[in-house]
């Protein structure tokens, strides 16, 4: 096995009140003690149903600007296809633990496809509370079916078809937030990648923690990616970093929540802001979600638009192929 997996840890020998130290957070990232509960505003919710269009753009606009994150209401991807694409990643995880490890991540492998529990590298060395799978869903040319899960037998098409929807709704976004910038519609989506723009699915799987309030799921992070959208499962967690606190992201049954990412974030020239969050874990509840990043192909150089600089207000970022920047990221190093 690569590394001894959350989920195994869990099963094992813990006790009602202990956990190994390597999941031990320092104290200005334990939750318990940098979680903010005075009264907070409410993430940002738009409502792609709204016949004001120009409506919808000003506020994916000012969400973008303002919190880099927002959640999405009657987006159109069918609740029953995002309840079943819930089941049978939650199936998946469920198998024996010799199952999972069939897609285990190889090693040596340069891809972060496979079945694992580390992504990057952390600046304490500590280890998340998780584990996840991860596969490419879109295009078909980058899809590597050796980490998708054969059991259970539907996995595979509802993921195809998970795909498809959730393509209809990333075009809106990336046409919406181009508008938003005073920009043709399709500048931000060619800026990110055009039709070479990759769908990578991640499953996070966060078991029930002994102490929830040492630990978290993930630490905190802006994504690599271009742009997230993510389902949740019930089981609260996630947290966004606002005004200098840490605050909760409310549970909407049915809704995506999209993330701005550092593509966008250096593409707009940082008038579109990539969220820092992150995600806590609960003492008695399983809690899983489904983002999917859209991430530019590695060979992609993103750069500030150009746009969105002149003389006066110079590009803020260097223009670096996407391989490149996720390097550095991954293994903390400057960009």
């Amino acid at each position: 096995m690569e590394v001894e997996r959350v989920q195994a840890i869990v099963s094992s020998s813990l006790t009602e009140d202990n956990i190994p130290t390597e999941f031990i957070r320092p104290e200005d990232e334990q939750p318990a003690i940098t979680t903010f509960h005075g009264p907070i505003p409410d993430i940002p919710v738009i409502d792609f149903s709204d016949p004001d269009q120009d409506n919808i753009i000003r506020l994916i606009a000012k969400a973008s600007r303002d919190w880099g994150i927002f959640q999405v209401v009657n987006h159109g991807i069918p609740l029953d296809l995002i309840q079943t694409l819930q089941l049978v990643g939650k199936q998946f995880f469920n198998l024996p633990p010799e199952e999972k490890e069939v897609y285990a991540k190889p090693p040596s492998a340069h891809t972060i496809e496979g079945y694992g529990s580390k992504v990057g590298e952390d600046v304490n060395g500590k280890k998340n509370w998780s584990d996840h799978l991860f596969h490419r869903i879109w295009p078909a040319s980058c899809i590597n079916h050796q980490f998708w899960p054969k059991n259970p037998p539907s996995y595979r098409a509802v993921n195809e078809e998970y795909a498809q929807e959730v393509r209809k709704v990333v075009d809106k976004l990336f046409k919406w937030l181009s508008i938003g910038l005073g920009l043709e519609a399709d500048v931000l989506k060619e800026g990110a990648g055009g039709e070479e723009i990759e769908y990578l699915m991640k499953i996070n799987y966060y078991p029930p923690c002994p102490r929830p309030d040492l630990t978290l799921g993930v630490a905190s992070h802006t994504d690599l990616s271009a742009m997230t959208v993510l389902v949740p499962n019930e089981v609260p967690g996630l947290q966004v970093f606002k005004d200098d606190h840490w605050i909760d992201a409310k549970y909407i049954p049915g809704a995506l929540i999209v993330h701005i990412g550092d593509q966008i974030e250096i593409l707009s020239d940082g008038k579109y802001k990539a969220v820092l969050h992150r995600t806590t874990v609960d003492k008695k509840k399983t809690r899983m979600s489904w983002p999917v990043f859209l991430e530019p192909p590695g060979e992609f150089v993103v750069g500030p638009l150009p746009q969105l600089v002149d003389p006066q207000n110079p590009p803020k970022y260097k223009p670096k192929k996407f391989k490149d920047y996720s390097y550095c990221k991954l293994n903390k190093l400057p960009q």
